[in-house]
């Protein structure tokens, strides 16, 4: 086949290609352009127009991901810009008495539908993810676990993820579902080994003592890092501290129910701690892993940590 011949078929080829590119290159411009005058358009209107425009104008996540035309990652960036400056609107506009951690009357009715459309068109978005496990807990918790939970289950590997998790759940006090996220994200390649420790002083908190101890004593083993030993020591005195005050309340009811009054001093029970090994004082006061006596607090009814106590208090 000569030269001429062959350039004559590669030729349709070629244009073909041009075409396409050239066709490619005029709606990327288009989108980009609709993209910049709608936004200048939303600038101009007044606060209500905009408000009215954000929630009729976005379109659902699946849909968005779709009419990208393989361009994920351009629109899911224009979603993060417009959810960015959607908050910031909102709160310059409310005339109230603005609080951090109540953002429910600023209505803020549109950012988790924004921030799905982001994470969805580019399901790696961190700082999406991190961005709506801050703010959205602050008016609507289960829009944040659902965003932070779809986070994790498209990058696994995250363990930044699994802290904002388990922050979430610390902070409304369910402490069971916070220790099983910290301790999740503590086994990932790079997670730090402070989340070890929030894995157990979550399940301590939410009661789960055996599970904890037996966290700070791995970590206390494990660790080179001299400062997470020396936490994770503390710590198990601080577990030990609460077993023994546990005892020490059951024997307090028990002098009451057969004396009918709690006791003035521990001298009054000392008898039945001494029976039980207790380490005591000279005053018959018990010992807590510090080496500091317990102090009878409630009347004499209940136990608490001395002033003199090193055991950690929270």
């Amino acid at each position: 086949m000569s030269n001429a011949t062959k350039q004559t078929k590669e030729a349709p080829a070629h244009r073909r290609t041009t075409r396409r590119e050239l066709l490619l290159l005029v709606i990327i411009a288009l989108g980009l352009t609709l993209s910049a005058v709608l936004s200048h358009w939303l600038e101009a209107q007044p606060s209500a127009t905009v408000a009215q425009a954000s929630e009729e104008l976005y379109v659902k996540p699946e849909t968005a991901r779709h009419m990208s035309l393989s361009f994920n990652g351009l629109v899911a960036d224009w979603y993060w810009m417009r959810a960015l400056q959607y908050v910031g609107r909102k709160v310059l506009a409310y005339r109230g008495q603005l609080q951090i951690d109540d953002l429910s009357p600023v209505g803020l009715t549109q950012l988790a539908p924004l921030l799905d459309s982001a994470t969805t068109l580019d399901p790696q978005f961190i700082p999406a993810y991190e961005y709506g496990a801050v703010v959205l807990p602050a008016f609507d918790v289960d829009a944040a676990i659902k965003l932070v939970r779809k986070g994790i289950a498209a990058n696994p590997q995250a363990w930044r993820l699994y802290h904002q998790l388990g922050y979430i759940y610390w902070q409304r006090g369910r402490f069971p579902e916070a220790a099983e996220s910290y301790r999740q994200g503590a086994q990932l390649a790079g997670a730090p080994a402070w989340m070890n420790a929030m894995a157990a002083q979550m399940a301590a908190r939410g009661g789960s003592r055996a599970t904890a101890r037996e966290i700070y004593r791995r970590m206390y083993e494990q660790t080179d890092d001299a400062q997470m030993r020396v936490l994770a020591a503390r710590r198990l005195l601080q577990l030990q501290s609460w077993d023994e005050r546990d005892t020490l309340r059951r024997v307090l009811a028990t002098y009451r129910a057969r004396a009918g009054h709690c006791p003035a001093s521990w001298r009054e029970v000392a008898p039945i701690l001494r029976a039980a090994r207790a380490p005591l004082d000279m005053s018959g006061a018990p010992l807590d892993p510090s080496r500091a006596p317990y102090a009878l607090a409630g009347d004499g009814c209940d136990v608490e940590l001395s002033a003199q106590s090193e055991i950690l208090r929270k």
